[in-house]
């Protein structure tokens, strides 16, 4: 997906990558975690722009709890860890704070030459604006 050398790369596979997709999306919008304005998955990475509505730590757990569990299954895993424990997390101060990391967030399939244009990439809030909801999308081939 991004170009990764190292580490594991499972967000590649997009049984995968719709798993993390729901699981993001859907905690914004069924559990009402926090307000979601930006989201992009690499093959090893993750990127979010959220309002918490519940301490950073419970938002983070719901989202990588049910998207590991789900993800473990489809690549045939079990007792094993998905993501890494630590993550970074950002306070954002002002509003050109706020548009330089959506920007910095939706951009980054176009960074590393994955796409043209940000809403070309399937794993991403942009691509969701201009396409529709994440679930709407059945049996997607491999990018």
């Amino acid at each position: 997906m991004d170009r990764a050398t190292t580490g594991p790369t499972w967000l590649s596979n997009p049984r995968v990558a719709q798993c993390v997709a729901e699981a993001i999306v859907s905690r914004a919008n069924q559990w009402g975690l926090y307000d979601l304005f930006a989201w992009v998955l690499m093959s090893n990475h993750v990127h979010v722009l959220v309002q918490p509505r519940k301490p950073v730590r419970e938002v983070t757990r719901a989202v990588k709890s049910t998207s590991a569990r789900e993800a473990n299954l489809v690549l045939g895993r079990t007792g094993m860890p998905f993501w890494q424990d630590e993550s970074y997390d950002h306070w954002v101060r002002n509003r050109d704070e706020f548009d330089r990391i959506l920007r910095y967030i939706e951009f980054n399939p176009v960074s590393v030459g994955l796409v043209e244009n940000p809403d070309e990439w399937r794993w991403s809030s942009a691509w969701q604006r201009a396409h529709g909801p994440v679930g709407q999308v059945p049996d997607l081939p491999s990018v």
